[in-house]
């Protein structure tokens, strides 16, 4: 897993529809596809149904095209 820089705590989040929340504080949390770390300032794909966060839309594009 790539830590960002400066280290840092994963957070643990509940993915909802149009936002997440924070259950555990932290500063990051890890692609589920990259294993990346992904600051929670820049977090913006997940899926609600696999609760999961993605790097990018095209990794958040791909894992839904493989569950079809």
């Amino acid at each position: 897993m790539l830590m960002p820089s400066g280290g840092g705590r994963a957070a643990t989040l509940i993915y909802g529809p149009s936002a997440f929340r924070v259950v555990k504080a932290g500063d990051f949390v890890v692609c589920a596809v990259s294993g990346e770390s992904i600051p929670l300032e820049e977090l913006r794909y997940w899926s609600v149904d696999r609760q999961e966060a993605y790097a990018s839309p095209l990794i958040a594009t791909r894992r839904i095209l493989d569950q079809a």
